[in-house]
């Protein structure tokens, strides 16, 4: 009798506090609250992705995209804080909330279209590839059965994944996957890879710092792409007013301003 008893009690408890999870599921303030009623947004970066979004020698972000979203962010009177993500995953801590926006060389395709909202292009993009000055790979088809890496997630990749004939030519059919360009291009320097294929503006940035003796830039590009700002679905009002303040930024001149410290050195 006495397990019996034990075993009701039990059961009930169970069933309290299934119904008590049930509930707080239901419970708004459970929900991930909208970037629009925000006084201080997450922006999720790669920050090591020069010069769109990274840390200088002082380990402080700074950057083109940074620099960007505090001007635009300033006129919407938000706060804003970066944080650095796994860029393979950005799309899921977008969705779960630990970040509010992806702004950091973030480029736009149909893939991406499916999962996010995104603002207007506010800068264009190519795909284009490096090899070491002193390399004996001349153009595109000298990568046959060459070692060419890339990001983990990056457009590039999937650039490199809508050119199958050139995949294929490549080193085991396809490239080396790096969780940052950096790593990639480092791994180039010491002669683990002989290529790497990454965003213009990137390894422009990266030559223009290292040397541009070193390196070389091969003729041609694997695609050219739109750079925008990402949020979740639901946070299309936060979107527009993000697009607005862009609009502003580049019509009273300050987007050029902060273009030429960045690309025009």
């Amino acid at each position: 009798m006495f397990k019996k008893i034990c075993f009701i009690l039990l059961a009930q408890a169970l069933c309290f506090g299934f119904v008590g999870c049930k509930k707080n599921d239901k419970n708004p303030d459970n929900a991930i609250q909208s970037g629009k009623d925000k006084k201080e947004l997450i922006v999720g970066v790669d920050n090591s992705f020069v010069p769109m979004g990274f840390l200088d020698q002082n380990n402080k972000i700074t950057g083109f995209d940074v620099e960007l979203a505090r001007q635009v962010f300033k006129r919407l009177d938000k706060k804003v804080k970066f944080e650095n993500i796994d860029w393979a995953t950005k799309e899921a801590s977008l969705d779960r909330g630990s970040i509010d926006l992806i702004w950091n060389g973030y480029s736009i395709n149909d893939q991406r279209k499916k999962l996010v909202a995104y603002t207007d292009s506010y800068m264009k993009n190519r795909t284009i590839v490096v090899v070491m000055a002193d390399s004996s790979i001349k153009n595109m088809a000298d990568l046959k059965d060459k070692e060419l890496a890339t990001q983990q997630g990056s457009t590039a990749y999937e650039s490199l994944d809508n050119n199958k004939a050139f995949k294929n030519s490549l080193k085991n059919k396809d490239a080396s996957q790096y969780d940052t360009f950096d790593k990639a291009l480092r791994d180039m320097e010491v002669g683990r890879i002989q290529g790497v294929l990454g965003d213009e503006v990137l390894i422009k940035y990266y030559i223009s710092q290292k040397g541009k003796e070193k390196y070389r830039i091969l003729d041609g590009d694997l695609g050219s792409e739109s750079y925008v700002v990402a949020f979740r679905k639901a946070d299309r009002d936060l979107r527009d007013k993000v697009n607005k303040a862009l609009k502003e930024v580049k019509d009273d001149g300050t987007f050029q301003k902060i273009y030429d410290k960045w690309f025009n050195r």
